[in-house]
């Protein structure tokens, strides 16, 4: 029996934190070493309607652009043509949480900590891991509507399309699995740059607030949007399992987590 989709169009802007990176061109291990992070984090926000996020950041742009106290900064040459968290200065990085704040949007995250024994699970492929990861992000909501579109965030050259296309696909397999009903609805992926979607600048920006509670057990830019977060999976913190999931019954809070 299929399940029927409550809403009609659904669309889903999806990026990642962190690094699918586990060893160096010699095999050693370098998680944790300089420039391999700790933890790979997918995430995406989910909206109705796109075009209105798309306008209202545009008016943030257009305000940072007039004004006279930020117009020195270099680091705007970058912010111009997409906002990004890690590169905007803290003026811009203000201002761009104030307008997702007042956004019509929600976002949920699957953070992956880096454990070896996991990683060879996995024939050691960096793609086969980071596909299983967008499989367990996606399979308890593609049933929800009757058309989803998945925007990803560009990696590398290669194209993509096919194994996304699979981890979706995937995805619904584990959720009509799990609850012995057939998914009715389509799926319809691409993969695009931040520049050309703004939308993608809103999943950065909330990956950022929710990696730092991760990596620095900061909480502030989490606790400003968190009414914009509706689940948390930290996957692999099997000391907190079943305890590993966070949402409104079970906030998030760096208290809770393992340590790294």
């Amino acid at each position: 029996m299929a399940k029927k989709s409550k809403r009609k169009n659904t669309y889903y802007f999806v990026d990642e934190a962190g690094d699918p990176c586990f060893y160096n061109k010699n095999g050693q291990f370098i998680v944790g070493e300089k420039g391999c992070s700790k933890l790979l984090m997918l995430g995406f926000v989910e909206t109705d309607d796109p075009s209105a996020i798309r306008k209202e950041l545009e008016k943030v742009r257009d305000k940072i652009k007039n004004d006279p106290y930020l117009k020195d900064i270099p680091s705007l040459k970058r912010t111009f043509k997409h906002f990004h968290a890690t590169d905007d200065c803290p003026e811009v990085r203000q201002e761009v949480y104030k307008c997702l704040s007042t956004l019509n949007f929600k976002s949920q995250f699957v953070v992956a900590r880096k454990i070896e024994g996991v990683f060879k699970k996995y024939g050691c492929n960096e793609n086969r891991f980071y596909d299983k990861l967008i499989s367990h992000l996606f399979k308890n909501i593609l049933h929800r509507a009757e058309k989803n579109f998945i925007y990803f965030s560009k990696r590398g050259s290669k194209n993509r399309q096919k194994p996304l296309e699979e981890a979706i696909e995937h995805a619904k397999k584990l959720f009509e699995k799990k609850f012995f009903i057939k998914i009715g609805s389509q799926a319809f992926i691409q993969s695009q740059v931040p520049t050309g979607e703004p939308c993608l600048q809103v999943i950065d920006y909330m990956n950022w607030a929710i990696y730092r509670v991760f990596t620095k057990r900061e909480m502030r830019y989490y606790n400003f949007i968190k009414d914009k977060v509706s689940f948390v999976w930290d996957i692999y913190d099997t000391a907190k399992y079943p305890r590993n999931f966070y949402s409104r019954s079970n906030e998030l809070d760096c208290k809770k987590i393992s340590l790294l």
